[in-house]
């Protein structure tokens, strides 16, 4: 069992480097993104609940993203690990994901950050919302508004894992297939 977080801000590239991710090492990919959007498509109530936040920008609460998340992992047990990306976004979540794993006698082996400007990340949210049909994605003032509430609650959790020897930087800045090989450069020295 190898459960890996997959860290950065958004438009940083974790859910394409996550396509990868999971096909290379066998792992189920936890998208909170994709777990919010099928909630909010099949209309159920912690869906409803997390658009209401994602709608102006905020971050959804930990107990609708723990509850959401922990529901899938549940019917997943079987998986030979797994790819948290967008999660955990707090000290809060982090803390309660390693109890939920612990319970299953699992921990997180690392937690790897894509970084990168936040003027080019912006761009590429931009751009992405020029398809993706995000309203968060279009509207740059939301995005930095994320970049805040990324900046206030979510950067903390970088010494929380360094202090695990947990954290490992790279750059996120490159073609797909680098920034694919510097994930994997990481996974495959754990």
């Amino acid at each position: 069992m190898i459960n890996i977080v997959l860290f950065g801000k958004p438009g940083a590239g974790k859910g394409t480097q996550a396509e990868f991710l999971k096909q290379k090492y066998n792992l189920m990919h936890l998208s909170t993104g994709d777990i919010f959007r099928f909630n909010i498509k099949n209309n159920t109530e912690l869906g409803q609940l997390a658009k209401q936040y994602m709608d102006k920008g905020d971050l959804v609460p930990d107990a609708v993203t723990i509850k959401m998340l922990e529901d899938i992992v549940n019917k997943n047990l079987n998986s030979a690990g797994f790819l948290f990306d967008g999660f955990p976004r707090t000290l809060a979540q982090a803390i309660e994901l390693d109890d939920f794993l612990s319970n299953k006698k699992w921990n997180i082996a690392a937690t790897i950050a894509l970084e990168a400007n936040d003027e080019i990340l912006i761009n590429r949210i931009l751009e992405r919302g020029k398809t993706s049909g995000r309203t968060d994605d279009q509207d740059e003032e939301k995005i930095r508004h994320r970049y805040q509430e990324y900046n206030e609650k979510t950067a903390p959790l970088i010494e929380y894992y360094k202090e695990q020897n947990k954290f490992y930087p790279i750059n996120g800045i490159g073609s797909i297939a680098e920034i694919t090989e510097r994930l994997s450069n990481v996974i495959d020295n754990l």
